[in-house]
C-alpha cells in the first residue's frame, strides 16, 4: 500500500535537530574568526568611500514639511515620515506627553542565510553600511531592507538574496513579526528571518558577505559596535534552547502573569501634527525639546558606494546621551534566571512587551525627583565588576537613528537588589522560557532581544 492511498504524509510539528545544530554552531567560535571578521568590516569601510554630513532641512532631497500636520515626509509617500504623538499612559512616572514620532507602516525583512558547512551550520552576514552607525559599516543580516528598498522604490540596485526569503521552498528555522523601538516608531514591525539552503545550493560569493558560525558572532557580540541591531533581533529568534529544565514560575503561569500585564495597562497613543508640538522646537536643522533631554530630529546627507543608491539625503532621530539595558540574573534552584519587566512604550501596538530589568537613558531623568528614577537603575550602574557578566556599548538602528547607542550589560544580583518575590511589574525567567516566548511576536522587546542574542549566541555565559 503506497502512502499516497493512506493520505498526505504527516511531519513532525517540532524541529528537534534544530536546537543542536544551532548549539554546535554555537560552540564553534575559536581560532581567530572574529579577529578575521572585524578586520574585514574595517577594509570595506574603507573601500566604500562613505560620507555622511548633517545639513539643514532645507537641504534634504525629496523630502519636506507637509503644510497643515508639518510632519516631514518623502514626496513620494513611500519610505517613511515623521509625524507628532500624543501619549496618555498610565504607567510609568509621566502621564502624558507629546514627542516626534517616526511613521513607517510598511514591514521589512531581517533575513539571515544559513548553510552548512563542513557539518557546522553558518550565516551569512553582511558587511552594511548605514548613515547613522558609529564607524558606519557594521556585521548585518544577509538582506536587512524595508518593503520599499527591496521592491526599489528608490530606483537603485536590486537588494542581493532578497529571493531567499520571499519565495516558498527553504528550510525556515525562524520567522516571526517583531517590533522595533517602541519609543522611537509607531506600531513599527520587521519579519525576523532564519532560513536554512541545502548543501547543493550555490550561494554566489561576494565582497561584501561572510561566511561566520554562531560562536563567532558570539564573540563578535563581546565587542563594542560590531553587530548591528537587526543583526541582534534576528539572532534572538534562533531556536537555540526551546526547552530547558525546570523554572521559577511555569510557562502557563509567566504567560498568564504578562496577559495580565498587558490587559491592565492602558496606553493612548494618536498621531497629532508635529508643527506646533507642544514642548518641542523646530530650528533650521534641527526638532528639539525644550529641555534639551530625550532626542533630536535631524537631517543627513549620504554617498555610500556599496549601497543600492549611491547617494541620499534623509532625517534621522539623533538621541542625547547613550542608554542603559540591563539583565539582573541569579540562579535559583541552580538555574540561571532574568529579570524582566512589562513595559509600555507608546509606539508599541500591543501596548506592552517584556523589556529588560532596566532600560532608560539616564540623563532624561536627571529634571524628575529620586523616586521617579528607574527601579534597579542604582543596582546595575554600581555593580562591581566582578558581578558584571556582560557589558558591550552596541549601537541601534543605522537607518534610522543617528548614533543611538546603548550600554548592554548583565549583572549578577543577590537576594537584596533582586529578591525572588519580584516587584508589580517585573518577572524572573529562565533564557529558555525567553527563546520560547520570541518565537511569538510582540513579547520582548527589541533591547530585551539584544540581550537574548548574547545568551543565545553564547557572548554571555549565565
Amino acid at each position: 500500500m503506497t502512502a499516497g492511498l493512506l493520505g498526505p504524509e504527516l511531519r513532525w510539528r517540532h524541529d528537534a535537530s534544530a536546537g543542536p545544530r544551532l548549539r554546535r554552531s554555537g560552540a564553534a567560535g575559536t581560532g581567530g574568526a572574529a579577529g578575521d571578521v572585524v578586520r574585514w568590516l574595517r577594509e570595506r569601510a574603507e573601500a566604500g568611500g562613505f560620507d555622511v554630513r548633517r545639513i539643514p532641512f532645507a537641504e534634504l532631497d525629496g523630502w519636506g514639511f507637509r503644510e497643515g500636520t508639518g510632519a516631514l515626509a518623502h514626496r513620494s509617500g513611500r519610505f517613511f515620515s515623521v509625524e507628532g504623538l500624543h501619549v496618555v499612559s498610565e504607567a510609568g512616572p509621566v502621564a502624558e506627553w507629546y514627542q516626534p514620532v517616526i511613521d513607517q507602516p510598511e514591514v521589512g525583512i531581517l533575513g539571515i542565510l544559513a548553510k552548512e558547512i563542513d557539518g557546522v551550520l553558518h550565516f551569512l552576514m553582511q558587511a552594511k553600511m548605514e548613515p547613522g552607525n558609529p564607524g558606519r559599516v557594521q556585521l548585518s543580516p544577509t538582506v536587512q531592507a524595508t518593503r520599499s528598498n527591496y521592491t526599489r522604490a528608490h530606483g537603485g540596485r536590486p537588494v542581493r538574496h532578497i529571493e531567499h526569503f520571499t519565495r516558498p521552498g527553504a528550510r525556515v528555522l525562524a520567522d516571526v513579526l517583531q517590533s522595533e523601538h517602541g519609543s522611537w516608531f509607531l506600531h513599527k514591525s520587521n519579519r525576523n528571518m532564519i532560513v536554512e539552503v541545502g548543501p547543493d545550493v550555490e550561494v554566489p560569493p561576494h565582497e561584501d558577505f561572510r561566511w561566520v558560525t554562531l560562536g563567532t558572532l558570539g564573540e563578535l557580540l563581546r565587542m563594542d559596535g560590531v553587530v548591528n541591531m537587526d543583526a541582534r533581533t534576528v539572532l534572538a529568534c534562533a531556536p537555540v534552547e526551546e526547552y530547558g529544565p525546570r523554572a521559577l514560575h511555569a510557562d502557563a503561569e509567566l504567560l498568564s502573569w504578562f496577559t495580565g500585564e498587558r490587559s491592565r495597562h492602558r496606553v493612548r497613543a494618536r498621531k497629532v501634527p508635529l508643527s506646533p508640538l507642544p514642548g518641542w522646537v523646530r530650528e533650521d536643522d534641527r526638532v528639539r525639546h525644550e529641555s534639551g533631554c530625550f532626542f533630536d530630529v535631524v537631517a543627513v546627507s549620504v554617498r555610500a558606494g556599496t549601497r543600492e543608491v549611491a547617494g541620499w539625503s534623509q532625517p534621522l532621530v539623533a538621541p542625547r546621551g547613550v542608554g542603559v539595558a540591563a539583565f539582573l540574573v541569579r540562579r535559583i534552584g541552580g538555574v540561571p534566571h532574568v529579570l524582566v519587566q512589562a513595559r509600555a512604550e507608546g509606539g508599541f501596538l500591543d501596548t506592552v512587551e517584556l523589556g529588560p530589568t532596566v532600560q532608560c537613558t539616564p540623563g532624561n531623568y536627571a529634571h524628575l525627583p529620586a523616586r521617579a528614577r528607574p527601579r534597579f537603575l542604582e543596582a546595575v550602574l554600581a555593580a562591581p565588576p566582578e558581578r558584571v557578566r556582560y557589558r558591550a556599548i552596541l549601537s541601534e538602528e543605522g537607518g534610522r537613528f543617528l548614533d543611538a547607542r546603548i550600554c548592554y550589560t548583565v549583572v549578577e544580583a543577590d537576594g537584596d537588589e533582586a529578591p525572588l518575590a519580584a516587584p508589580p511589574g517585573y518577572r524572573w525567567a529562565t533564557p529558555a522560557q525567553l527563546t520560547w516566548l520570541v518565537r511569538h511576536g510582540r513579547y520582548l522587546n527589541v533591547q530585551a532581544r539584544t540581550l537574548l542574542a548574547c545568551l543565545t549566541t553564547g557572548a554571555v555565559r549565565l
